[in-house]
């Protein structure tokens, strides 16, 4: 590798090997331009690389020190041009991509023209760090009424040809925000305003709603702190309104066969998932306020109870009155278990989200730790009613699974497809924490809090395992119209549990008087633990219309 001394030809590092999916993707179902490999954006037609030249190494810096790489797409189809590089940490096997673009606008001012200029951005040539030779960021310089949408790399001081890249007319994009950290000399980027960055970067609104931004796959290399104003930008979907791109019925039923998850509930979970029709059915009570001693039971597909308008805490959901039937009735019933799945355009409709919801009738209680002390929290954490879920973010260019979501509590977190468990080809391995129902990639114990002192999220395997893949139900898809009807509980808009009817700060007296360190904990729980209020379905979450919380 270049100028890399023997002595240091020690490690084969993650990104040397490049991660494909256990599976050979399926042919999809034919219809529309789902998986066609070309999305056409409004005169502007892009496709996907994923075939790349490693142009620079370091061997130091970004994630876990491990370093990270510079790529040069290659393998790009005739009349279509790069837009920037890709870059990515050492630390993981390569599985990255950027978009390619052929001008098609019929216009005098094309889509794409040719930069003007090169700006260097930063040199390591003075750097001593460890690396395979001197590498160049270049920052390209776009004619006026263009925008450049990333950089190039190369490992001469000498310019790149103009021929290297090309630069976008101002109408096909949009502003754009930095993200995930890719490499930097400082272990924290936050720390080193002075020093050399590099972040991936995303379009500044992200959601279902006028939100046109299509993600480009490019880096913004910078100096010092992040700019207000990023000089690279990325693309719009002028054409995103015909969902031209999004997969039809057919296609989606083949998404979810090929890549529904196997969810592992925990071998001593007590509070297992039930479908919505199973509590419904055994049970379960819609309360009014001010009517309180006349709760009605609710119908199979929940079309009793209350739709639309806004949370005003005049109804909520409950358990059986009757003792036995409460206690059966908490416990869910995972055999009767479906997914719920909302079916999201995401980046321009340049992706496919697939957010499949799972009910649990009733959320266990807390266990805190601290050290090597276990504590059973007594009530705190329990409520009833919990709505989790696991979302796969799959490219409408060929219908390849980039990352899972995995929710847990208020947050959850993306994972790449690189570093997910799968099972029976393609399927993702969710694992579902004891009690609190926080959705995990590994199994093992993750603590919420400080480093010796937190929450429990316990997750294993057991014989308790759910095909999300078998018992689904499709149950929102805007753009789908009138092929997909909402079932009536989607749209109840108020609580699924009750309030609280225990004083929380009783609950954490008791347990301060035994363990004074709990007091440590306090402002590290997640505020749901807090939360007096049952939770609301899907519909009313953030994510329900926006980018998934991280």
């Amino acid at each position: 590798m270049g100028n890399q001394s023997s002595s240091d030809k020690k490690e084969t590092l993650p990104i040397d090997t490049t991660f494909k999916l256990p599976a050979n993707l399926p042919v999809w179902p034919q219809g529309g331009g789902f998986a066609s490999g070309i999305i056409d954006l409004g005169g502007l037609k892009v496709c996907q690389i994923s075939t790349f030249n490693k142009v620079w190494t370091t061997l130091e810096g970004g994630p876990g020190n491990k370093g990270a790489s510079f790529f040069e797409p290659v393998g790009i189809p005739e009349g279509f041009f790069t837009l920037g590089y890709y870059s990515q940490p050492n630390q993981k096997p390569l599985f990255g991509w950027v978009l390619v673009a052929k001008d098609e606008s019929l216009s005098e001012n094309g889509a794409l023209k040719k930069p003007v200029d090169y700006t260097l951005v930063w040199s390591s040539k003075s750097q001593k760090i460890k690396q395979d030779k001197d590498g160049y960021v270049w920052l390209p310089t776009a004619p006026d009424g263009y925008k450049a949408l990333g950089h190039v790399v190369t490992t001469t001081p000498e310019k790149p040809s103009f021929d290297k890249i090309r630069c976008v007319r101002s109408d096909f994009t949009d502003q754009c925000n930095t993200h995930s950290w890719i490499w930097g000399l400082s272990k924290n980027d936050d720390d080193d305003e002075k020093g050399f960055n590099v972040h991936e970067v995303r379009p500044s609104k992200i959601g279902t709603q006028q939100a046109f931004g299509v993600l480009v796959g490019t880096f913004l290399a910078h100096n010092g702190s992040t700019p207000s104003s990023l000089p690279i930008a990325c693309l719009k979907n002028n054409n995103m309104n015909n969902f031209s791109s999004m997969p039809n019925l057919p296609q989606i039923e083949a998404l979810l066969k090929s890549y529904s998850p196997f969810l592992y509930l925990h071998p001593d979970e007590k509070f297992q998932p039930a479908s919505t029709k199973w509590y419904f059915t055994n049970g379960a009570l819609l309360f009014k306020k001010g009517e309180e001693s006349k709760p009605m039971p609710i119908d199979p597909t929940g079309s009793n109870l209350p739709q639309g308008e806004n949370n005003d805490g005049a109804y909520w959901l409950d358990l059986p009155l009757d003792k036995a039937n409460k206690e059966r009735v908490k416990k869910g019933d995972f055999k009767s278990s479906q997914a719920y799945v909302h079916v999201k355009p995401m980046f321009g409709g340049t992706f496919t989200d697939l957010a499949m919801w799972i009910f649990y009738p009733f959320n266990g209680p807390g266990i805190a730790k601290f050290g090597l002390i276990d504590i059973p929290l007594g009530k705190i954490g329990e409520h009833i009613g919990d709505w989790e879920h696991v979302t796969l973010r799959i490219s409408n260019f060929n219908g390849e699974l980039k990352k899972v979501y995995f929710s847990q509590h208020s947050k959850g977190q993306w994972v790449d497809a690189s570093q997910i468990e799968f099972q029976s080809g393609n399927k993702p391995v969710v694992y579902s924490s004891l009690n609190g129902h926080a959705l995990y990639p590994k199994a093992g114990v993750v603590l919420q809090g400080l480093s010796e002192i937190g929450i429990r999220n316990d997750t294993a395997k057991s014989d308790m395992v759910i095909d999300m893949g078998v018992a689904y139900e499709i149950v929102s898809g805007d753009y789908l119209g009138s092929s997909i009807v909402e079932p009536p509980w989607l749209n109840y808009f108020r609580h699924w549990g009750p309030k609280i009817n225990y004083s929380i700060a009783e609950e954490l007296d008791k347990l301060e008087n035994v363990f004074p360190a709990l007091k440590l904990l306090e402002s590290k729980l997640p505020a749901e633990l807090f939360g007096e209020d049952g939770p609301t379905g899907p519909k009313l979450k953030p994510n329900w219309n926006g980018e998934e919380k991280v």
